[in-house]
C-alpha cells in the first residue's frame, strides 16, 4: 500500500466497507462483480458519476467468471452509463493445439477459463458485445496489436532488451489472447483500435484443399529421447533416421539433448534406440538449431547451432558412422564426433539457419543461408562450403536477393536449393519462395509465384517430391487455424492447403520446431518432436513420432 500511497495520494482516512483504500482521487473496492446491485451500492458510495464517460478495462477477469454472469455485467455496463468504453483482454482459439496446451494449464490451476467454449474468437466476442447494447466494437488479436498500434521504435526497444530466441511461443501466445475496444455514447466515437490500420487483418478464414490423417507411428520400442524440439532428423541410409540435439526429455528431466537417437524400419515397424559414441568424452555441446548433412553413407557434417541466445560459437563437427551396420537394431549403430577447424568455421557461427547441398560444374557444395547469430537477429548472407575440404567458394550470384530470414525452409531441387518462408528482419513470418538457379557461370535468385499467395510461415520443414515442395506445419499469425501441409506444385505455382486430421491423436500435435523425414517409395511424411517451452504455459513436447500418408494428395495435386 506505501507504494500506491505514493503514486495516488492518501487521504487518510480509515477503510469503510467495501472502500479498501481511498485516494485524494482514486478508490480501491472489494466487491464481488457477479452481484451487480452490491456493485451499484459499491459504487454509489464511492461517489461515481454514471453520468460522465467512464472506461472499464477487463485484464483476463470476466472470463473466470460463469457467463451468464460476465454477459450480465457486460450489459449492466452499457445501460448504467450514458457515455462509456470499454476494453476487454483475454484468451481465444481453445481447440488447436496451443489452446488445448493453455486451457490444461489453466485447468491444473483450477481456473477453469469460462469464455472460451461460448466465445471461442474475436467475431464471438464482437457479437457478445453488440448485443449487450455496446454500439462500437473493435477488436484484434495481440499479434496484429502488436504489429500495428504498438509504434516501430517501441518495438524495436522491446525486441532488443534481453537475449530471445522464442519466437513461435511468442507469436502462438499472441494469437491465442486478443483486445477488444467497445463504445456507446461517445462524441467523437471511440475506436482507438481501427486507427493506422496499415497490416490486413490476420484472422481470415484460410481456405483448405482437404485433410490428411495424423497417425501415431507404429513402433516396437518407445524411448523418450524423441520428445524434443530445436533438434534435427536426417536420414543417413534407407530406413534409418538419426536425431541430433534440441531440447527435450532425457534422464527424467528437461534439458539440452546430449543424446544422440536412431529410428530404424524393419518388418514394417520402427524400432528407436541411443547411439552409442566412440568418443563419449567428445564435447557435442549440447546444441539446438543446427543442421545435419548426409555428404555420404558413412559421414554427416553438423554446423552451427547455440547453447542459449546469447551463445552460438558452436561451428562445425563431423558424425562419422561405419559403412556397414546391421540395419535391424538400433543399438547396433554407433558414432564417432570428430571436430574440425575448416576456414569457414566464422560462417558456422550461427543458428536457425539453412545447410543444402547444391551442385557447381559438377562438383557438389554445402549452400549455408540464412538464420541469426549472438549478435545480429537476422541474416541475409551466404557461403558456398566445398563438400570436400569445407573450403569457402566465391561462386558469382545474381538476381534480386531474398529479404533475410530465419527459421525458414530449404531444399536441393534441379542442383540449386528452394527456399520458403521464414521469419523476417521485423520479426514477421514471410510468404517468399526464391530458387537458386545453377547457372554456366554461377547461380542466379529467382521468384517462385505462388497462386493464392503462400501464407506467411516460419519454424515448418520442407521436402520435394516429383515437381512438389511440400510445406509442413510452422507457425503463420492467421489464428483461425494452423498450418496443416501445404503443396506448391513447382510446373505451375498452384498452391493448396491441407489440414492434418489429428482426431486419432490423444495429445496436441505441435507443429513447430519439429522435424519431419519424408520416405518417397511410401509417399510418407515421419514427424519427429516438436513443441516449445512457453513462458506462461510451461513446456510441450509431442510425445511420440507421428505419420502421415501423402499418396492421395500428391496423386490427385
Amino acid at each position: 500500500m506505501k507504494e500506491l500511497s505514493a503514486l495516488v495520494g492518501d487521504t487518510g482516512g480509515e477503510e469503510l466497507g467495501v472502500i479498501t483504500f481511498s485516494g485524494e482521487d482514486y478508490k480501491l473496492l472489494g466487491v464481488d462483480l457477479s452481484e451487480l446491485s452490491e456493485l451499484e451500492r459499491a459504487l454509489e458510495e464511492a461517489g461515481l458519476d454514471n453520468g460522465i464517460p467512464t472506461l472499464f478495462i477487463a485484464e483476463v477477469v470476466l472470463t473466470y467468471m460463469e457467463n451468464s454472469r460476465s454477459d450480465a455485467l457486460i450489459q449492466w455496463a452499457a445501460e448504467h452509463f450514458s457515455q462509456a468504453c470499454f476494453l476487454l483482454y483475454e484468451q481465444m482459439h481453445p481447440e488447436d493445439p496451443f489452446g488445448r496446451v493453455m486451457q490444461q494449464h489453466f485447468s491444473q490451476l483450477n481456473s477453469v477459463l469460462h469464455s472460451l467454449a461460448q466465445y471461442p474468437d474475436c467475431e464471438a466476442q464482437q457479437r457478445r458485445f453488440f448485443e449487450k447494447g455496446w454500439t462500437e466494437c473493435s477488436v484484434m488479436d495481440m499479434n496484429e496489436f502488436f504489429t500495428c498500434c504498438i509504434p516501430e521504435d517501441e518495438q524495436q526497444r522491446v525486441q532488443a532488451l534481453e537475449p530471445f530466441d522464442e519466437y513461435e511461443e511468442w507469436h502462438l501466445k499472441c494469437s491465442h489472447y486478443f483486445v477488444l475496444t467497445a463504445s456507446k455514447g461517445m462524441e467523437p466515437s471511440w475506436t482507438p483500435l481501427l486507427s493506422n490500420m496499415t497490416v490486413p487483418h490476420h484472422d481470415e478464414t484460410v481456405r483448405m484443399a482437404g485433410s490428411i490423417t495424423a497417425a501415431v507411428c507404429a513402433m516396437h520400442s518407445e524411448i523418450s529421447g524423441l520428445r524434443r524440439y530445436g533438434h534435427h532428423s536426417v536420414l543417413i541410409k534407407p530406413n534409418v533416421i538419426l536425431t541430433t540435439g534440441g531440447f527435450g526429455e532425457e534422464d527424467g528431466q528437461h534439458c539440452r539433448m546430449r543424446n544422440f537417437h536412431v529410428l530404424i524400419k524393419h518388418a514394417g515397424y520402427w524400432k528407436a534406440g541411443c547411439v552409442k559414441k566412440e568418443n563419449p568424452d567428445k564435447r557435442w555441446d549440447e546444441r539446438l538449431y543446427h543442421t545435419v548433412s548426409c555428404l555420404s553413407n558413412s559421414l554427416a557434417l553438423v554446423v552451427g547451432g547455440r547453447t542459449s541466445p546469447s551463445s552460438a560459437g558452436l561451428g562445425m563437427l563431423w558424425l562419422k558412422f561405419p559403412e556397414t551396420c546391421n540395419a535391424s537394431d538400433p543399438n547396433d549403430i554407433t558414432v564417432e564426433l570428430v571436430s574440425l577447424q575448416p576456414a569457414a568455421e566464422p560462417a558456422a557461427l550461427r543458428w536457425r539457419h539453412s545447410t543444402t547441398e547444391v551442385i557447381f560444374k559438377g562438383e557438389k557444395y554445402l549452400f549455408l543461408y540464412g538464420g541469426r547469430s549472438a549478435m545480429e537477429p537476422v541474416l541475409g548472407d551466404w557461403y558456398f562450403l566445398h563438400a570436400q575440404d569445407l573450403s569457402c567458394t566465391v561462386i558469382p550470384v545474381e538476381g534480386p536477393v531474398p529479404e533475410s530470414r530465419h527459421s525458414h525452409s530449404a531444399c536441393s531441387w534441379k542442383g540449386g536449393v528452394l527456399i520458403a518462408g521464414g521469419l523476417g528482419a521485423a520479426e514477421q513470418p514471410l510468404g517468399s519462395v526464391f530458387f537458386l538457379r545453377e547457372l554456366e557461370h554461377g547461380f542466379q535468385w529467382q521468384a517462385v509465384e505462388t497462386h493464392p499467395p503462400l501464407i506467411p510461415r516460419y519454424s515448418h520443414t520442407a521436402h520435394v517430391h516429383d515437381g512438389k515442395l511440400l510445406l509442413v506445419g510452422g507457425v503463420w499469425f492467421h489464428s483461425s487455424s494452423v498450418p496443416g501441409i501445404t503443396v506448391i506444385d513447382l510446373m505451375t505455382g498452384l498452391c493448396l492447403d491441407y489440414t492434418i486430421n489429428v482426431e486419432h491423436l490423444e495429445w496436441p500435435l505441435m507443429l513447430h520446431n519439429h522435424s519431419s523425414v519424408f520416405l518417397p517409395n511410401e509417399k510418407e511424411l515421419l514427424l519427429i518432436g516438436g513443441g516449445g517451452n512457453c513462458f506462461s504455459f510451461g513446456t510441450h513436447l509431442n510425445p511420440e513420432p507421428v505419420l502421415l500418408s501423402l499418396s492421395n494428395i500428391l496423386t490427385s495435386h
